[in-house]
């Protein structure tokens, strides 16, 4: 097993594989032993990197202490950090011993004797540590059966000691949520916008499933939203078209007053006289009219019909964006994941490649080696360090690129859950081609388009027939200052009305919408060949992804095997430096396959379902994510 560089961290900090093979204290010091023999320290914060050479004939066991290494950085290698595990027959202890001096370098079992003495005197750790730094014998289940029962109880104090780390998963603060999903919903108000710094920044991770994934996207999705909303206003049209069924009833009423003044002039004996009279009135009147269209020689049923196969189509956009929102976000989901599966990658052969650059410059040191060597090294070491800051941009820029589709709050980020084969797909390629014919959105949307023209092209040339109107009026009127009463008087009737020549303009327009029909038309046959089109790639993108994942997982084993064997040959004598730099890269590549041939099965059922569309729940239901 290759040594692992760990940097100090908190115990807290520190993510502990299931396996009994790995082991870590209280106070966060670790160590492990790589294939070579070599043991890697974490002390406080100095990296003691002792080698013990295995013996050869009668030579004794030499332990050479290689030096102190500065206190690194510590990588983000994946929002899941987590350690590889230690071999079996290794027990890991507890130690806070300083680094052995240049002068007199202490053996592998000096240290783990310093580590047990210093360790019985620290006092902090209570008894979660006391159980934790207990000699652990691979054969003694009674001790295995203790250190089981002392892990939850170091987990249950670890969090009050954990301190947020940027790209550390968040839990979810069950007292102020429902649920999951709902932690990650958005804030009610579409027009909020941050304005400060913090309100921005990225405080958590939250890991998701794929299918948590797709729900949060259902739920809190703009474009998924502007489909919805598009739909009640077609639905609104609707109820507008309908009412054309219906009379149309008005009611208005009138008060009205007016002041008149007479003056009149005559002479009388030479004189001018004048004379005015003035007369006060008030009259007030009501009128209610009823108008029904009869008869509109097939317009109003044209509209409606419009009006409804507009719903229709609205309501299938509604269910395509759905799908289309369900494969985009799997896509997205998968980029993450392949994000976080390159940093995992780059950072193994990172911690490789500085393994090989520390054994290579000690080569050196001892006579043995050549500075060429050390150089090539060092360039690999270099490299490997920018695939991983580049492997680690990806997987910032994959996570707010999800972010975004699922609308989640902007002070948090999505990380995904490990790699896996997502399922199979139960149809033959010819069953799934007619299963698409059947469920596809866009075939049924043409056909809906279709039909909305046709209802149009009725509704245009239905104003070159008759129309014909009922009405009938009452009206009430009365003049205040005047005895005698309201005056009742009413009226009905039919009116029709009847174009007989407007220049051509409707049967143009009527035209244009037997066009559209045509273009409808067309626009199906080029859908349902690119919907067999789409499956048919899907499923052969399928087939070969999944022969594709076999050939990947051999060839990394063969890959791990022959970057053993290299070291093996180069550490008797009989290898190159150079066989142990191709073994690695070689197995660097076969991983990366690996994980590109997982994926991209995932991608492929993801777009088989796309393509098929409308599954039942029960095959989600079926599937492992």
């Amino acid at each position: 097993m290759a040594g692992v560089y760990l940097s100090p961290l908190k115990p807290a900090s520190l993510s502990r594989p299931d396996s009994d093979a790995s082991k870590s204290s209280p106070s966060g010091v670790l160590f492990s032993r790589n294939r070579d023999g070599a043991i890697d320290l974490a002390l406080g914060d100095t990296l003691a990197l002792v080698r013990t050479s295995p013996p050869t004939g009668d030579a004794p066991e030499e332990t050479v202490l290689l030096g102190q290494a500065e206190p690194s950085e510590p990588t983000d290698a994946s929002d899941d950090d987590t350690f590889s595990p230690l071999p079996q027959d290794e027990s890991p202890e507890d130690p806070e011993s300083p680094p052995p001096s240049d002068d007199q370098p202490p053996t592998v079992d000096e240290l783990e004797e310093s580590a047990e003495t210093e360790a019985g005197d620290d006092t902090s750790g209570e008894e979660a540590s006391e159980e934790e730094s207990a000699p652990e014998e691979e054969e003694s289940a009674p001790e295995e059966e203790e250190e089981e029962e002392a892990a939850p109880e170091a987990e249950e104090e670890m969090p009050a000691a954990e301190e947020t780390m940027p790209g550390d998963a968040v839990p979810i603060p069950e007292d102020t949520v429902l649920d999951e999903l709902e932690y990650l919903d958005p804030d009610p108000n579409p027009l909020l916008i941050q304005t400060q710094p913090e309100e921005v920044e990225i405080i958590g991770t939250q890991p998701i499933s794929l299918e948590e994934a797709v729900e949060l996207a259902y739920r809190n999705n703009p474009d998924l939203q502007v489909a919805e909303l598009e739909l009640q206003q077609s639905q609104a049209a609707l109820r507008e078209a309908q009412a054309d069924r219906l009379p149309t009833v008005s009611v208005n009423g009138t008060l009205q007053g007016q002041d008149t003044t007479e003056t009149s002039s005559s002479f009388v004996g030479g004189v001018l006289q004048t004379e005015s009279s003035e007369s006060l009135g008030a009259s007030l009147s009501a009128q209610i009219d009823v108008v029904y269209n009869l008869f509109s020689s097939g317009g109003r049923a044209a509209s409606i019909r419009a009006a409804e196969e507009q719903v229709k189509f609205n309501e299938l956009d509604v269910e395509r964006r759905r799908e289309d929102l369900r494969v985009n976000t799997a896509n997205e989901y998968y980029d993450l994941q392949t994000a976080i599966e390159s940093i995992r990658i780059n950072q193994a052969f990172l911690e490789e490649a500085e393994r090989n650059l520390r054994d290579t410059s000690l080569r050196e040191e001892v006579g043995v080696g050549t500075r060429f060597d050390v150089l090539r090294a060092e360039v690999q070491v270099a490299n490997a360090r920018q695939d991983l800051v580049n492997a680690q941009r990806d997987r910032q820029v994959a996570q707010r690129t999800l972010a975004r589709r699922l609308n989640v709050p902007p002070s948090l980020t999505i990380t995904t859950v490990p790699v896996e084969v997502a399922g199979n797909w139960p149809l033959t390629l010819e069953e799934s081609i007619v299963l698409a014919y059947q469920n596809r959105a866009e075939l049924e949307q043409q056909l809906a388009q279709r039909d909305i023209n046709e209802q149009l092209r009725r509704s245009e040339l239905s104003v070159l027939g008759p129309q014909v109107d009922l009405f009938a009026t009452y009206q009430t009127s009365d003049i205040l200052t005047q005895d005698g009463g309201f005056e009742d008087n009413y009226q009905f009737g039919a009116r029709v009305a009847w174009t007989l020549y407007e220049g051509g303009a409707a049967r143009a327009r009527a035209q244009q919408r037997a066009l559209e029909i045509e273009i409808a038309e067309s626009n199906f046959e080029e859908t349902r060949n690119t919907i067999r089109l789409g499956v048919e790639s899907a499923y052969f993108n399928l087939q070969s992804n999944f022969t594709n994942i076999e050939t990947a997982r051999l060839a990394a084993d063969q890959a791990q095997e022959a970057l053993d064997l290299a070291i093996l040959r180069f550490d008797a004598g009989v290898g190159t430096q150079l066989e142990i730099l191709e073994a690695q890269s070689e197995l660097t590549d076969a991983e990366v396959n690996l994980v590109q041939a997982v994926v991209g099965y995932n991608r492929s059922l993801a777009e088989l379902e796309r393509a098929v569309s409308n599954i039942a729940e029960n095959y989600y239901e079926a599937l492992p994510y």
